[in-house]
């Protein structure tokens, strides 16, 4: 019997203990940056690498002073909201305009959007890069918010999640006198809820770790985010590493913190996600 219980444990088990390992595999380079940026000198390019941290405060301190770091924060923050607010507001007006509002060549809309997916960002620079020279935008915040006001991935798992919603749920509205905006906003979108979570957070960690398109669109640290600010710390003819792993983590605690405070509602989004029909 002992023997019957281990064996219908034994893919669980396995499962834990892979799915240990690739956590670990992921985490390991973060947590070598980490003990980087505490490190002395001579422990930077040890080998095998130095697994303790030698808790050398200097390294951030330095690092403090090479920036106006609360500069690059603010501007980091006030795009990131932003570029969230925007690409949430979009994703989620198209998405239950896609569910819920009948008109001809809804479909066919549908699919030119799930179209963009297959655009490589990188063919995107250009044409962006000459729309917002036009509209004189070039080194503002604007320039790095109006092209990710829209989320394709966040209008096609909204509208997913809205067409599995019981067409009851319109109606009774609907014979109720609600609009269709009380309807999304009363109804709708407290069902969607978790979604919503999962996709603000996909948003925000793209915007916040954004480096390409702000130092193509930027000159001016005034309005540059936090990590063209670190990339700025790696010189001509050498790297202090320790100065940079203190950046890169000082850079990333933000991200992390609002994973742990969030956690709940992404485990929440994807367990909906998988139920979901289209």
């Amino acid at each position: 019997m002992r023997a019957q219980w281990l064996w219908k444990r034994l893919p669980m088990v396995v499962r834990g203990v892979v799915a240990l390992v690739v956590g670990l595999a992921f985490l390991f380079p973060l947590y070598i940056a980490f003990v980087t940026s505490f490190d002395t000198a001579a422990h930077v390019f040890t080998v095998p690498p130095h697994l303790i941290p030698d808790f050398d405060w200097h390294n951030y301190v330095r690092m403090w002073h090479m920036a106006d770091w609360l500069t690059y924060f603010g501007n980091t923050l006030f795009i990131t909201v932003i570029t969230v607010a925007l690409a949430l507001t979009t994703s989620i007006l198209a998405a239950y305009g896609l569910s819920f509002i009948e008109f001809k060549g809804r479909n066919l809309v549908f699919l030119m959007i799930l179209m963009v997916l297959m655009i490589p960002a990188e063919g995107l620079l250009i044409p962006n890069y000459v729309i917002l020279h036009a509209m004189h935008l070039l080194n503002t915040r604007w320039a790095q918010i109006l092209p990710y006001g829209g989320s394709v991935f966040g209008i096609f798992l909204l509208r997913q999640f809205f067409l599995s919603l019981p067409k009851s749920y319109q109606e009774a509205a609907t014979m109720d006198g609600a609009s269709h905006l009380r309807f999304l906003w009363s109804i709708a979108l407290p069902q969607a809820r978790p979604v919503v979570f999962t996709i603000g957070l996909f948003i925000f960690i793209g915007s916040w770790n954004a480096f390409q398109w702000p130092l193509i669109v930027t000159v001016s640290p005034a309005v540059q985010p936090i990590e063209v600010a670190v990339s700025t710390l790696m010189g001509a003819h050498s790297v202090d590493w320790r100065r940079l792993s203190a950046a890169g983590i000082m850079a990333t605690t933000p991200l992390m913190l609002l994973f742990f405070l969030l956690q709940k509602h992404i485990i929440r989004g994807i367990r909906r996600d998988e139920t979901m029909q289209p």
